[in-house]
């Protein structure tokens, strides 16, 4: 049904019936387009971590899909959980860690799951540091820190801070910086604190040190020293579609692991 527009000051148009008619028939063969046919929406929300390289791969599958808008959102993964739980509008969830992707699981807000990929915790001090350092049980690490901080992700939430805790507990070293923290929000804060000299050294992902001219790596984790640093992915249930499970399957697929190599990370079957 067409409406006349409400009184404004100008002489409303008035549609006679065959007009009328003639116009709807317009509209529903396209010659008179009511509207521009807008793109697909698909918000992917992501682990800080892997901001570059989730950018590059749905550029890939935009330029492959092109009536598709992808919209990254980057967070801590616990931040990104949350805002799940409560509610945002998400299409699909890569975490960084797969506890936070268990709850969303258990409160059964996920769909389709998969592990999609790996990474490496590592200590990282300023690119024109001289410092010296072997990662082995018992190091000295206090004594490396001077009078500074160890950056740091949140090890309560954030998934890196958890395995660089887990990792500094195992190799006995914990203990000696618990109370000489500079925790973050994200792993990416952590890179910024050391990156800009307000942290002698931090803990991050190997892929984080590998974006930044700012920073060394001075040693990197034994994988046995904590639990596997896997990225699951899911799509959300509430924001299931389509075009989801084309991304979900292009996310996994044999271009977009060439893509995620470039920055860094392995594919969980290498």
């Amino acid at each position: 049904m067409i409406q006349e527009r409400a009184n404004t000051g100008t002489s409303p148009l008035r549609l006679t019936p065959w007009l009328g008619w003639l116009l709807l028939a317009a509209l529903a063969t396209g010659i008179y387009p009511a509207h521009a046919q807008q793109p697909e929406r698909l918000i992917v929300f992501a682990a800080a971590s892997a901001t570059e390289a989730v950018q590059a791969v749905a550029a890939a599958f935009v330029a492959a899909n092109p009536g598709v808008e992808v919209i990254p959102s980057f967070a801590a993964s616990s931040t990104l959980a949350r805002q799940i739980r409560n509610g945002a509008p998400a299409n699909l969830f890569l975490s960084a860690n797969p506890d936070w992707m268990d709850i969303l699981e258990r409160d059964g807000l996920l769909g389709p799951r998969a592990d999609l990929l790996h990474n490496r915790v590592v200590l990282v001090a300023l690119a024109t540091s001289t410092l010296e350092i072997e990662l082995a049980p018992g190091f000295a690490l206090a004594a490396a820190l001077g009078d500074g901080r160890l950056a740091i992700g949140d090890p309560d939430h954030v998934p890196a801070g958890v395995y660089g805790r887990a990792a500094l507990q195992s190799m006995g070293v914990w203990d000696q910086v618990a109370a000489r923290t500079a925790r973050t929000t994200d792993v990416r804060a952590a890179l910024a604190l050391v990156a800009r000299g307000e942290a002698p050294i931090g803990i991050i992902y190997a892929t984080d040190a590998a974006i930044s001219r700012h920073v060394r790596v001075v040693g990197m984790f034994p994988e046995s020293a904590h639990p596997p640093i896997v990225y699951p992915l899911a799509i959300v249930q509430s924001g299931d579609s389509d075009g989801a499970r084309a991304l979900f399957a292009f996310l996994r697929s044999d271009d977009a692991a060439a893509i995620f190599r470039r920055f860094g990370f392995a594919n969980t079957g290498e």
